[in-house]
This record gives structure tokens, sequence and C-alpha cells, in this order.
């Protein structure tokens, strides 16, 4: 589960790539990206930043740039770059989510949520306005005449809802969330290495 206004999102998918490129060919993986929005009543204009985290977190404005120059340095070295600006907004999400579930029926999801954590934290763009994600579909390979239709037409909003609710009513309050096997979970933006290991006693429970 994710946000895609979430830094740690990015890194703990970041680190996931790294365990898996250190376990090459060993593991057949398929990701479903489910639905979690951070701001669940974040108003259309959303909110500046540094007021948001302010508010919600309770950091003062050099515990605030502390972190954001962590998540930085973290995300180049897992090479992704975080643009964090003087006026940068948190944005509802939940358009997001549902042209991502649309996404996953065409075998794009992955790719899609990349594009979007790439819009918002790279390249300064409101990843609630629906031109912004028209195009990060089509930049991906879907048709953005059907992604302007799944937007307007709201199709998968309620899909949507559904899913939010069966992973909240299963305690997942916080992402990143990663559920392996829809059994075992591992909670937050972990490093490789423990990934590795929660990969490789999978596979030995599997082969057990």
């Amino acid at each position: 589960m994710s946000d895609v206004v979430c830094p740690w999102c990015v890194i703990g998918y970041k680190q996931f790539e790294k365990a898996l490129a250190a376990l090459p060919g060993r593991f057949d993986v398929t990701v479903h990206w489910r639905p979690f929005e951070l701001n669940p009543n974040m108003p259309a204009e959303g909110q500046d930043l540094r007021e948001h985290i302010a508010q919600k977190y309770g950091s003062s404005a050099e515990q605030s740039q502390q972190a954001r120059s962590r998540l930085s340095s973290i995300g180049e070295s897992l090479g992704f770059h975080f643009d964090y600006y003087e006026g940068m907004r948190v944005v509802n999400t939940f358009r997001a989510h549902q042209l991502l579930h649309w996404a996953e029926e065409q075998g794009k999801q992955t790719e899609l949520k990349m594009a979007l954590f790439s819009a918002f934290f790279s390249q300064r763009q409101d990843v609630s306005d629906d031109q912004v994600l028209v195009s990060a579909a089509g930049s991906v390979g879907l048709s953005e005449n059907d992604a302007q239709g799944v937007l307007s037409g709201g199709s998968y909003a309620d899909a949507v809802r559904e899913d939010q609710r069966w992973w909240l009513d299963r305690e997942i309050h916080a992402v990143p969330a990663f559920i392996f096997n829809d059994k075992y979970s591992v909670l937050g933006a972990q490093e490789a290495d423990t990934f590795v290991r929660v990969l490789t006693k999978l596979e030995a429970k599997a082969a057990a």
C-alpha cells in the first residue's frame, strides 16, 4: 500500500527493487499497488508542504528541512531525485488512485505509479490535476483518451474506496506497507537487506 505523495513509499519500493536485483532470477514477482490516502480530507487546492508537515506532525522548520535533506540524499543513492522547493504543495490523491486502479487492468500500474512519483517529487507537477494525470498515463503508453474517460466518469471511484476500506479494516494505517503473498507484512521503507531476508524466508517456506 502506498500514496503517490509519500516519499518513503518511493524509497521503500526502490529498496525492494535493490533486494530483487541482489537475488537475480530467483523470484517471479507481480507487484500490485494498493490505494492509501495520506490525507483523505485534503481540499482541492491542497496545502503548503511546510505548513502541512508542521500541522500534522508538529515538526519545526529545522526538523522539516533536515527530513527533506535526508530523503533527498537517500533518494539520490537509489536513483530517484527529490526536488523539494519553496511553495511545494501536498494535494489530494484520490483521482490518481482511480487512474492507477484502471492502469492495473491495462498491465501498466507500476509504470504509471513511478511516473506519478516522478511528476510530484521530481517535476513539480500537481498530481491532483487531470491533465497531469492524463499526461502521465500517456507517457507510459496508456491511451490518454481512455485515461480522461476514467477520470471524467469516476467509474473506478467505488472500487478504490472499497479497496481502501478493506486494508484499513486489516489495521493498515500507515505506508509504505508491503504485503507478501497476501499473508506476510513488512511495514515502512526498510533497507534492501531486510527485503532480502524476507524474500529468502518466503523462498524457504515455499520449498518446505
